[in-house]
């Protein structure tokens, strides 16, 4: 995954990070709607190094996951969105900052102007902070699913907008993907669950949250043409610009706990999201380089199946509770969503 084409398809796996998880999500939904075209790529053997740093990337997505919801669980810390954002953006930029320096040598930097960036900088505040919320509104396991949907709304602002086209076979596999999460939408959010369950706000913010994540992920490929940048030079440029632009609205809009009443454990759990979102940012240079498209989508189904595993056990949810059946659909049309875009044109 490390040569220039493949940069393109996948130009914004990092760090799904401030919050890592969703700049993440836009690297896959982007890497689904392309991987057709990269079909033909030989397919790459996977090296122990490489497995280790898989398996950090998993784990690191997946304990941001919970660790934010965690965070978030705390109601004087629920209102100060933008400044946990803040903070994973500069987390972002300093992890890319660093990797950048003539000591490591990872990529090249360039610069861009503040108009050229501005944008997708904006945009890219609604793709972190629109998905938090609903994180916060909602349980681990509906966030998970509803995040599914990236794939199917990136592919039709594709098709809208810029003429690029799925297979039929793919679009049919789209639908059991949005039934899928329509039901868990519905028994999430049923009045009277005896189980840990979700707000009609959190599904408000779910769905604006992909909306919001679907333009990103699609002006990421027509940036990455205009400004010809990599996809690390990208987001090293658009999450300085985004940390700068939050920092602007924190004092009006986020609601700040009173600092000193803050327990230890609380900050400790903020700078392990800060770690994860680091080490999500450091693997993923290892698995573009080392894994291939068709690879790198299997780590990432694996990383949603997980999640979604895990939040439906701490959930308290049974095994016969009807959410389970839309998660089931709606993974599964994802997965075989996946299988068409490698086998049909």
């Amino acid at each position: 995954m490390g040569n220039h084409d493949y940069e393109r398809a996948a130009s914004s796996d990092h760090s799904d990070n401030g919050d890592a998880v969703s700049l993440l999500e836009n690297h896959e939904a982007k890497l689904d709607i392309d991987l057709e075209e990269q079909k033909h790529e030989k397919p790459k053997r996977p090296s122990s190094s490489l497995m280790m740093w898989i398996a950090i990337n998993v784990l690191a997505t997946i304990g941001i996951v919970f660790t934010n919801k965690r965070i978030f669980s705390d109601p004087s810390l629920r209102g100060a969105q933008l400044s946990f954002a803040c903070f994973h953006f500069f987390v972002t930029f300093a992890t890319l900052h660093v990797v950048s320096s003539p000591r490591f040598g990872y990529f090249e930097r360039r610069k861009t102007t503040v108009k050229e960036i501005l944008p997708l900088g904006a945009a890219m505040c609604f793709n972190v902070v629109l998905p938090n919320l609903s994180l916060a509104f909602s349980s681990v396991m509906f966030y998970q699913t509803s995040r599914i949907l990236l794939t199917p709304i990136t592919a039709i602002l594709n098709s809208t907008f810029y003429g690029k086209t799925i297979s039929r076979q793919a679009a049919y596999t789209l639908i059991p993907v949005c039934v899928g999460v329509g039901i868990v939408s519905y028994y999430d959010v049923k009045p009277g669950a005896s189980t840990q369950s979700t707000s009609f706000l959190g599904v408000v913010f779910a769905m604006t949250g992909v909306v919001a994540s679907s333009v990103y992920t699609v002006w990421i490929g027509f940036f990455h043409k205009k400004l010809e940048l990599t996809s690390h030079q990208l987001l090293h440029n658009q999450s300085l610009c985004g940390a700068v632009t939050l920092l602007y609205f924190i004092p009006f809009i986020d609601t700040f706990p009173v600092w000193s009443e803050v327990p230890i454990s609380r900050w400790i759990l903020i700078l392990f999201s800060g770690l994860c979102a680091s080490a999500i940012n450091l693997s993923q240079f290892v698995i573009i380089d080392g894994a291939g498209p068709v690879a790198s989508t299997v780590v990432g189904h694996s990383k949603t199946l997980s999640i979604v595993a895990l939040g439906w056990i701490t959930s308290g949810h049974g095994a016969d509770d009807k959410s389970l059946f839309g998660v089931v659909i709606a993974v599964g049309g994802i997965v075989l969503y996946s299988v068409a875009t490698t086998l049909f044109k």
